[in-house]
């Protein structure tokens, strides 16, 4: 099983919702106009979708301390509930994605819980907890929230959702979580438990020292360039790996300041099948030469068909504003790296250990997910628990 430090980095964000039968936890629905101005939310006001066939099966909620709160025409949802949920199927679940949803068109209706490094085997039951805050119309009619199954990866990452998006980021985090066990079980080989003791407490030093940077998507209009200072046409530099099967050919993106927009990076498929997904690793240069991550560079869309051998352009046309400590980041320069590849028939490709311990990276990326559990593992239980872990 996995452990709560994992529970407790469930990573909310915006995503697509799945479809599937819907099970309704009670009969009774309150109507959200009816509601007070500061209600507590009951099991009636949330609705569960799993999916008739799907491989995990609900077994208990419970709503906790959540509430709806009245903020004009508009309901605040304070979401603090958890699920209790079984493993149905023959396999081990690895990871998993709800979608939470309070409405589907506005800003702020919906969001996402996602736990990765999990290790549920069949039979077992596992707790899912929601802690998110979502906007809703107060006189809207049906149930508060939907919670819907956007997808469940196994351990032989066969995939079960109609969540597109989400298997390809659950395989992702299997495969990162696969290559970081396995890193830590060669380092144990080799180096018993000191070796271990030593690579876990420079792991945490990493994390501790990380720089890290603030960052904003600007609202409305683009700010003038004489707010930002002088506009320039920026170069990026690029980290290659040897194994990986797509390559940053050129790139530029448009910089002002701590401002950074319009991202155009051109890639070509040095491999024998089609790929229809490249995300890039964006790090940014201050003026003192320190080097953080910026921002993930997905392609532009589900369009995106990169033939064998053949090249294609990854666009972004959006923008990002960048701070540390609260105060503006002048950007000097800019690298890039190819971090994920998706191949047309869904497998995965994410760089190796090796790949990411270069110079330019090793300091400036985040650990993986799977990293980060090992570390809390050996931080709360010590190494005779992490050792264990790795066995598994």
């Amino acid at each position: 099983m996995f452990n709560n430090a994992t529970i407790r980095r469930a990573v909310c964000r915006i995503s697509p919702m799945a479809c599937g039968f819907q099970l309704l936890l009670a009969a009774l629905v309150v109507p959200a106009g009816m509601l007070a101005q500061d209600t507590p939310l009951s099991n009636s006001s949330v609705k569960i979708v799993l999916g008739n066939d799907s491989p995990v099966v609900l077994v208990d909620s419970a709503t906790g301390e959540s509430r709806a709160i009245s903020r004009g025409s508009a309901l605040l949802i304070d979401l603090h509930m958890s699920l209790s949920l079984r493993n149905t199927s023959s396999k081990r679940i690895r990871s998993l994605k709800l979608g939470v949803v309070a409405q589907e068109v506005a800003v702020g209706g919906k969001g996402s819980v996602s736990q990765p490094g999990m290790n549920v085997g069949p039979g077992e039951t596992f707790p899912v907890p929601i802690d998110m805050q979502l906007m809703k119309p107060a006189m809207a009619a049906g149930p508060l929230v939907e919670v819907k199954l956007d997808g469940v990866l196994f351990d032989d990452l066969s995939f079960y959702g109609s969540d597109l998006n989400a298997q390809r980021t659950l395989t992702a985090w299997e495969i990162e979580a696969q290559r970081d066990r396995e890193y830590f079980r060669q380092v144990l080989a080799r180096g018993g438990v000191e070796g271990l003791k030593k690579e876990i407490f420079a792991s945490m030093e990493r994390q501790r020292l990380r720089p890290q940077l603030e960052w904003r998507v600007p609202r409305g209009p683009a700010m003038t360039t004489a707010a930002l200072g002088p506009e320039r046409v920026e170069q990026f530099a690029f980290v290659q790996f040897p194994d990986s099967p797509v390559t940053a050919v050129g790139g530029t993106a448009q910089v002002a300041g701590n401002q950074m927009r319009s991202p155009r990076i051109d890639v070509q498929n040095r491999s024998g099948k089609p790929v229809k997904y490249v995300e890039l690793g964006w790090l940014v240069r201050d003026e003192n030469g320190e080097q953080y991550m910026a921002a993930s560079l997905p392609a532009s869309g589900p369009d995106l068909y990169l033939p064998a051998r053949g090249t294609a352009r990854v666009v972004q046309d959006k923008a990002l504003d960048l701070s540390r400590n609260g105060r503006p980041l002048k950007i000097q320069s800019m690298t890039g790296f190819i971090s994920q590849v998706q191949f047309s028939d869904g497998k995965v490709w994410a760089p190796s250990r090796q790949d990411l311990d270069k110079p330019e990276l090793r300091n400036a990326l985040p650990p993986s997910a799977e990293e980060q559990r090992l570390t809390d593992i050996y931080r709360t239980k010590g190494p005779e628990a992490l050792m264990q872990e790795l066995k598994k």
